[in-house]
């Protein structure tokens, strides 16, 4: 069978992997428009900080061996009479079924100089979604003292933490009264904006940028260029990153007559409504949903490698609730389930001196969602029991304040391997439970970088990194105690 690819990111990547897997005889064929090995984009924060290299970054699927990659070229037509997807280099490439993992592309607001004539980005302006877009940010970096982020969503602020720790002084453009309005309510906000001050990132809250002009000398202090406020104030910096979201990619699949709508328009088993094309990740739409984030677009790949190979031929895609983590430098947020509730039954604590906040939503005596910001020791037990709609304890304040309350109080879950039942999924990603990194281990896996090739833990977001390290020691104690 013949299966052709379109987009090699993270979800493009990793159902070519898939597919292998399942049938190392398959005839795959992967087209990327951008010349590079698939990576992974959560961590181009960090080349931007420089804590991380381009190579650092690239994704290793050992069972995506053998595909062919056709990089650096563009799908440009598909022919579903014929079977064929058209690229930029002139070439006809045949399918039996075909995939689009097209992603999506970086959305540029209508601010007034922010695009050229000619539909390039203004100078000392550079878009945050790419390894390229990286590139250019790390070069405008180089030399420079100020920095403007316009956007404060997760995107945004990863950006803002990457530059402010290459020495920085970075200001957050924001249009909403809060950070991150979908995960965040405003008091969460208010004290992830005294954390990112403390790492030298101000925030400007509730301000449109109407304009983006170049910064004029004894006007501006002589900055490079400047972003003019709805307030009338004037901005300058020596670079302009802009991280207002995305757009999935769509106008290949349209222009092929597939249904869509926000986004490729896909059932439970991935299929579009030509039932030989599939669609996964962020250029998906799977019941008026659109993805975004890197654990279902992994899962929809495992479920349309599942169905084209006929290894599960009835497979279906079932969500799960989406849990954010935004792991940067001095600050650890997680987020998930209907976090910015305001209403109901809800439990909440904040510590503004350590820039602390936990927030717990129940419903039926269940976690219906939560905010986690700062230093929180619970924050594992958090995610299991949302994750696994478990029970809470008697008096959930434990999960917020790490112990039991007035001495007779039942304590918060443990965070103890020995304690974790094997069902609980440690790298959120890859969906990766407790159980498999034990079997990892009975199979000889010692290190994490040993389970991460046997199981995919840590090569996500990599903030499971320390749970699975932590697994990995209980299970050495326990050996060297005799234990079994």
């Amino acid at each position: 069978m013949r299966i052709v690819v379109i987009g090699y990111g993270m979800a493009g990547a990793r159902l070519a992997s898939e597919l292998r897997a399942r049938s190392p005889e398959l005839d795959v064929t992967a087209i990327g428009a951008e010349p590079f090995r698939a990576y992974n984009r959560i961590l181009l924060s960090s080349v931007i900080a420089g804590k991380v290299t381009e190579t650092d970054v690239l994704l290793a699927e050992p069972a995506g061996r053998g595909v062919v990659q056709r990089l650096g070229v563009e799908a440009v037509a598909v022919d579903r009479a014929g079977r064929t997807v058209s690229t930029s280099d002139g070439a006809a490439v045949g399918y039996d079924r075909l995939v689009f993992a097209t992603g999506s592309r970086a959305l540029l607001p209508p601010v007034k100089g922010l695009i050229n004539d000619d539909g390039a980005v203004a100078d000392r302006v550079a878009p945050f979604r790419t390894l390229d877009d990286c590139r250019r940010i790390v070069a405008l970096a180089a030399g420079a003292r100020r920095a403007l982020v316009l956007g404060g969503g997760l995107l945004g602020l990863e950006a803002a933490r990457g530059l402010a720790a290459r020495g920085l002084t970075v200001t957050v453009l924001h249009a909403v009264g809060h950070l991150m309005e979908r995960q965040l309510d405003p008091e969460a906000s208010t004290v992830l904006v005294s954390t990112l001050e403390s790492l030298g990132v101000g925030v400007e809250l509730g301000v449109t940028t109407v304009a983006v002009e170049p910064a004029v000398d004894g006007v501006t202090g002589g900055g490079e260029i400047q972003a003019v406020l709805s307030d009338g104030r004037r901005l300058a910096a020596d670079l302009l990153v802009v991280a207002c979201g995305v757009r999935p990619e769509t106008g290949l699949a349209e222009r092929a007559g597939l249904a869509v709508d926000r986004a490729i328009l896909v059932d439970d088993r991935m299929r579009t409504s030509d039932p030989r094309v599939f669609a996964v990740g962020d250029c998906a739409e799977h019941a008026g949903v659109v993805g975004g984030l890197v654990a279902p677009a992994w899962e929809q790949a495992r479920i349309a490698a599942d169905v084209i190979t006929g290894v599960r031929p009835l497979a279906r895609y079932r969500p799960r609730p989406p849990v954010t983590r935004l792991k940067a430098a001095g600050i650890d947020l997680a987020t998930m389930g209907d976090s910015t509730v305001s209403g109901g039954d809800q439990v909440t604590f904040v510590d503004s001196a350590r820039r602390t906040y936990a927030k717990l939503v129940v419903r039926e005596g269940r976690l219906a969602g939560a905010i986690m910001l700062g230093d929180n020791p619970t924050v594992g037990s958090v995610i299991q029991l949302f994750d696994r709609a478990a029970p809470l304890p008697a008096d959930p304040r434990a999960l917020l304040l790490g112990r039991a309350i007035g001495g007779g109080g039942v304590a918060a879950p443990e965070a103890s391997p020995a304690l974790m039942p094997d069902a609980a999924v440690v790298c959120q990603c890859n969906t990766v439970t407790k159980g498999s990194v034990v079997g990892c281990w009975r199979g000889g896996a010692r290190s994490v970088a040993d389970v991460s090739a046997g199981t995919r833990a840590t090569t996500g977001c990599g903030s499971c990194q320390d749970t699975v390290a932590g697994i990995l020691s209980w299970l050495h104690d326990i050996d060297e105690g005799g234990g079994s």
